[in-house]
């Protein structure tokens, strides 16, 4: 094994700005009725070749993932998923941003068949049902040894960016119980899960390998943690949240996370708290949303809405440097509000599940940011 000091093709560290973002969004493919709809590879034939690299397929043929470039700052990225979404949509795709669909109860979905999906549909076997959709959020970090301090610290927000994004109570026509139901779907296979701290990169890179060996797949990007380092991108990327109906909330979140990660580099403090009890926590956010009780420190649990404004005005400062703290105003909106998942339960509980439909895949089809 190579030392972490020494850069190979696959360690990017440091080749982009420290602290540039990017964003993934998952989201769902539907068609004229709002039901699931098989056609992501027709869309990925037929877009502007220009954007293809930014466009890509998921397992579940009722997927797309868009993605922006490295940017510097919210602006920059939400006009990135602005350009992108619109692009979808001109050809004649309609999308809807949840984490999953609320009345999808397909036995058999449509899967895409490609080399790098063979080992996951034979892990998966039957847990390959529901497609989940996730919000994934990168960021440039300086050197390995800073990724993997700065993952290791993430790993105490999780529970907090969880109860921010929740946004899929319903599950196969029914009220889940749960904020984030994708979560109890993703929880199902292999390898999703919240990582332990890792002493530096070389022990990263240890564990990652004898992973790598005992689950038989090609490399560490099979590891589906909810925070890992990326060594192929240099960032450190954070995947525990649910994918948001509109691009304000999916940038805003993103300016939360280069906030967060700009604050650990700066302050390089963290709590002690125990792997099994960041989980738990975690669990809490996803059956609860904001009205969670959130770890934040090694005996103590507060409510997520305390937790919530504390870390808001710690990190306010590193996003006003970042270009992002008018980002963070739609975090304020939805901590005040309420999540994705008390949203959908509103329009729900109000109008039925037509509405609630109707409702997601209008608010996925505005692009304005």
């Amino acid at each position: 094994m190579e030392s972490s000091s020494q850069k190979t093709e696959q360690d990017l560290f440091g080749v982009s700005t420290p602290l540039s973002i990017g964003i993934e969004e998952e989201l769902l493919l539907v068609d004229e009725r709002l039901c699931l709809s098989a056609s992501s590879e027709r869309l990925l034939r037929d877009i502007d070749p220009a954007l293809r690299s930014r466009v890509s397929t998921e397992i579940f043929a009722t997927q797309i993932e868009l993605k922006t470039g490295i940017c510097d700052d919210a602006t920059s990225a939400a006009a990135d998923l602005c350009r992108l979404r619109r692009a979808i949509r001109a050809e004649g795709a309609t999308l809807l941003g949840a984490g999953l669909h609320p009345e999808d109860s397909e036995e058999q979905p449509a899967l895409v068949e490609k080399p790098r999906y063979a080992p996951v549909q034979k892990d998966f076997a039957s847990l390959l049902k529901t497609p989940p959709c996730g919000l994934h959020i990168h960021v440039g970090m300086p050197d390995a040894e800073t990724a993997v301090r700065v993952g290791n610290a993430l790993r105490y927000h999780l529970p907090l960016l969880q109860a921010i994004t929740a946004n899929s109570p319903f599950r196969q026509g029914e009220d889940s119980g749960l904020a984030s139901a994708r979560t109890a779907v993703v929880r199902s296979y292999p390898r999703f899960e919240m990582p332990r701290a890792f002493r530096d990169y070389e022990d990263f890179r240890r564990v990652a390998d004898q992973l790598i060996a005992a689950a038989g797949v090609d490399d560490y990007t099979y590891l589906w943690w909810d925070v890992r380092p990326h060594p192929r991108l240099g960032t450190v990327e954070v995947r525990a949240m649910d994918v948001q109906p509109t691009v304000t909330a999916n940038v805003a979140v993103a300016a939360l996370v280069q906030a967060l990660a700009a604050k650990e580099i700066d302050q390089r403090a963290t709590p002690e708290i125990c792997r099994e009890a960041l989980e738990e926590s975690y669990y809490q956010a996803s059956r609860y949303g904001l009205e969670a009780r959130l770890m934040v420190d090694d005996e103590i649990a507060a409510p997520a809405l305390e937790v919530a404004h504390r870390v808001l005005a710690e990190v306010r400062p590193y996003a006003g440097q970042l270009g992002g703290e008018g980002a963070l105003d739609e975090i304020e909106r939805i901590v005040r509000e309420g999540n994705g998942a008390d949203d959908q339960r509103r329009i729900h509980q109000a109008a039925g599940m037509d509405a609630l439909l109707t409702w997601l895949a209008e608010r996925s089809g505005a692009t304005a940011a």
